[in-house]
């Protein structure tokens, strides 16, 4: 327990007496060290919190002087000052405008006896102090000990309940995403929302520091858990003690531990959605029924779903030595998406990720989380059982993502404004393949792009392409109404035809050449 100015006033050895009505929350200053110094101005020599005793030997007798000693030893944090009384001492008893200046400034005087030296005074606070740390290193072991052996029970609840009953201090599991997994107290639920900008920037470092804030007068603390990779936050909310303090370490690597253990418990189950995801993509044509089918034995039951495709590169990878290869890092990263992902449909082929998600998730914040200056590409979204085409325009937007930095997503509207600015011809590519990917994987794609690429460079003449392919003009509008239809574009949206157009030119082999057959359509 913290040494107080009411116990040491208790111990009859010390024979301590206070030099006017100090109040009880005075008394109740807690005491950290004592100390002697006769000097007039000794504030700037304290820590705070001692038990500050002079003979008085310089002590003035002015009013205004002792007020201003007074306020220099209270403004230099002082618990209290204490004056030494006996026969050759300056002082009998406590001087007048001492006393005053004392109650005035709000800090307890107190005076120690002729008999009781003040090495008497020293050694009860010390003897106090380490008493105390001694307690609070027992207390740590004793909740050291009934951590490690909740730790052998089932799962993260036991060690939070044990935490929270030998510490007072409530304290939950979230995962990566800030939700929440286990708390320690039934009654009591974790203030996740004040908390959810500190969890949120603890989660944004990985594993690289821990974080603490004050949030409607309570002290929050947020700590990352993992071994190689963020698995968890650990969110405690309370003042914690130099006992509990000592203990959050062990804390910390237990329920790290944990989860790991949680994490490769759960490896069949990922690798069975992988095999989902490989079963649906391997079926050139699902039906609707099929593709949905699969998708909810997963727990995905979006109505439209998109393709993401990202390289295992940048910080997750690592470069010295004992760095996880690229086939390691996208399996980590793949463990780490399908957490993240409702239904969790991930994949690792080639090194690469490849998932399936709903189209209402915020793919960007999962990526930029779980994969931070990696390559990505997130296709369209689709209906489920067109999930191939989205992955595959996913796929050529790796390539973009590459040159620009950030993940490249499918929007029609801005994209070719970025290829035309870069100008890198496996980044065109790459833009290419996401615009007609929906039509490589038809049966009659090439027949498609080439019909389309006429009407585009004749400025959408029907009578002109047909003559150009030798076909009747109704093939030529059958042909571009299903390549729409693939698409999703719309040959009467301006930003769709030069998209288009620009993809068509792209494959034939250059960028837009000068003259009336190379022009852009007009927007």
């Amino acid at each position: 327990m913290p040494l107080h100015i009411s116990d040491l006033l208790a111990r009859p050895d010390l024979n301590l007496s206070v030099t006017y009505d100090v109040p009880p929350q005075l008394l109740a200053r807690t005491v950290e060290a004592a100390t002697v110094s006769d000097l007039l101005v000794p504030g700037k020599w304290l820590q705070g919190g001692e038990l500050l005793m002079t003979i008085g030997l310089l002590l003035p007798m002015e009013p205004a002087a002792c007020r201003a000693y007074v306020r220099d030893v209270a403004e230099g944090g002082a618990a209290c000052l204490a004056l030494g009384l006996g026969k050759g001492l300056p002082y009998q008893e406590a001087p007048e405008p001492l006393v005053r200046a004392a109650e005035e400034a709000g800090l307890p005087l107190l005076t120690v006896p002729d008999e009781v030296p003040f090495i008497a005074v020293t050694k009860a606070v010390f003897d106090a102090r380490a008493n105390e740390q001694r307690e609070a290193l027992h207390r740590a072991f004793a909740t050291q000990r009934r951590l490690t052996v909740a730790a052998a029970g089932d799962g993260l609840r036991p060690m939070l309940e044990e935490w929270t009953a030998a510490t007072g201090v409530v304290a939950a599991v979230l995962d990566p995403l800030g939700r929440l997994l286990a708390a320690g107290e039934r009654e009591t639920s974790p203030p996740l929302e004040e908390a959810r900008d500190l969890i949120d920037r603890v989660a944004s470092r990985g594993l690289r520091g821990s974080a603490s804030s004050t949030a409607a007068g309570r002290q929050l603390e947020v700590q990352p858990l993992g071994a190689r990779r963020l698995r968890g936050l650990l969110l405690l909310a309370g003042r914690l003690d130099d006992a509990a303090r000592s203990v959050v370490p062990g804390l910390v690597s237990l329920l790290s531990l944990e989860l790991e253990r949680r994490h490769l418990r759960d490896e069949p189950e990922r690798r069975r959605r992988s095999a989902l995801l490989s079963e649906l993509l391997a079926d050139d044509g699902p039906s609707s029924g099929r593709a949905r089918d699969v998708l909810a034995s997963a727990g995905l039951t979006a109505d439209r779903v998109r393709g993401v495709v990202v390289e295992a590169g940048g910080r997750q990878s690592g470069t010295g030595r004992g760095a996880p290869s690229a086939e390691s890092a996208a399996h980590d990263m793949a463990a780490d998406l399908a957490l993240a992902m409702p239904g969790g449909l991930v994949r690792v082929t080639g090194g690469v990720v490849e998932a399936v998600v709903g189209e209402d998730l915020d793919i960007r914040d999962v990526l930029g989380r779980f994969a931070p200056h990696c390559a990505a590409g997130i296709g369209p979204a689709a209906a489920p059982e067109a999930v191939r085409v989205s992955l595959r325009q996913a796929a050529g937007l790796v390539a973009v993502s590459r040159t620009s930095g950030a993940p490249a997503e499918a929007r029609q509207s801005e994209a070719s404004k970025l290829l035309l600015d870069l100008g890198d011809r496996r980044t065109l590519h790459g833009y290419a393949d996401t615009v007609l990917g929906p039509l490589d994987l038809a049966d009659s794609g090439e027949e498609l792009i080439a019909t389309l690429a006429a009407w585009l460079e004749t400025g959408g003449a029907w009578d002109a392409t047909s003559r150009r392919l030798g076909v009747h003009r109704h093939t030529v509008r059958n042909r571009l109404d299903k390549a729409m239809d693939l698409t999703g574009r719309r040959l009467d949206d301006p930003d769709d035809r030069f998209d288009l157009w620009l993809a068509t030119r792209i494959r034939r082999g250059g960028t837009p050449s000068p003259g009336p057959a190379g022009s852009p359509p007009p927007r």
